[in-house]
């Protein structure tokens, strides 16, 4: 990815005839935008030692941010997150380091600079480079400081952010509920599957053969043999034939999180020496997290499964 696309987001609007890179006396390399009064972005120009105008230690710098190595390669990106990064300000740890970058910013700043990528790793974060970045080379940083507050303002934003986030997933888990509830009645009824129930919370299970041991409850440490599918029918995973576990039955303590929700709560209703088939919409499995081409956000899990055995606690 070329430079000027990797950092467009940041700078976007900015005065390209003004385009010069400056350099500190420390060899911090460094373009700096400024918003002016119309909106617009111009090039702050050569930044003078003595400003004070920018973030200082102690202080948190929220923003967006993504570097790349030489070969404008893309390393990270806070645009894939769901949020923006927030890094504290701290004492310069080599001459030309990423904390100078931020004490010359100021909230609504764009800024591009260039960090010697030897010293970066070496001393500020403290491990080898990877064979990815070559030794003498910079890494290109482009930065959009949304907010400079204090450490106790940062942490009440985070937080505030957390929560907003936790809001906004949980409405779209209830819409992605609606979905997946419909498109498991339309498998059930495509497979022709019979004496199918449905849990408190939306996991729809077929007793295929019901067993005679003890009911299985929270808290027991259970053993269950399972094959994992999509609704396509492909298979994912299988108790049986994991080399890892020796073909074992994966054993778990039920309704302490240790597997999914959907899980935690269908075996419940399962007794020992129970086959059954489990049909788990996504918000009880995996949700959001795309683990993976064999299995994407949201994906609807099928799992046939044996309830081996069921240890009263």
């Amino acid at each position: 990815m070329l430079p000027v696309i990797a950092g467009a987001f940041l700078l976007q609007g900015c005065n390209n005839n003004s385009d010069e890179f400056y350099t500190t006396a420390d060899g911090l390399t460094y373009k700096i935008y400024e918003r002016t009064e119309d909106g617009a972005y111009e090039n702050k120009g050569q930044v003078s030692p003595e400003d004070t105008t920018g973030a200082k230690i102690g202080e948190v710098v929220t923003m967006q941010m993504s570097y790349q190595n030489a070969e404008d390669s893309v390393l990270f990106d806070s645009r894939t997150q769901d949020q923006p990064v927030m890094i504290p300000v701290m004492e310069p740890t080599f001459k030309g380091s990423l904390e100078q970058a931020l004490m010359m910013m100021s909230p609504g700043d764009s800024g591009v600079f260039k960090v010697s990528a030897d010293s970066l790793f070496a001393k500020t974060f403290a491990q080898p480079m990877p064979p990815f970045i070559k030794p003498g080379s910079q890494l290109t940083f482009f930065i959009k400081a949304e907010k400079v507050q204090s450490r106790e303002q940062a942490m009440a934003d985070q937080q505030q952010m957390f929560e907003q986030q936790m809001q906004e997933a949980q409405t779209r888990a209830v819409e992605q509920q609606k979905i997946d509830d419909q498109r498991i009645q339309e498998y059930i009824q495509q497979n022709n599957l019979q004496n199918v129930q449905k849990t408190e919370s939306g996991v729809y299970y077929v007793v295929n053969e019901p067993g005679k041991g003890p009911q299985a409850s929270a808290g027991d440490q259970v053993s269950v043999h399972y094959k994992l599918t999509h609704l396509d029918g492909k298979e994912l995973e299988s108790s049986r034939n994991n080399p890892a576990a020796n073909g074992e039955p994966f054993k778990f303590t039920l309704g302490q999180g240790q597997v999914i929700k959907g899980w935690d709560e269908a075996i419940q209703k399962l007794q020992e020496g129970s086959d059954a088939t489990l049909l788990v919409p996504s918000t009880l499995a995996y949700g959001e997290q795309d683990r993976g081409p064999d299995m994407p956000a949201n994906s609807i899990l099928r799992f046939d499964v044996e309830l081996v055995d069921v240890e009263k606690q």
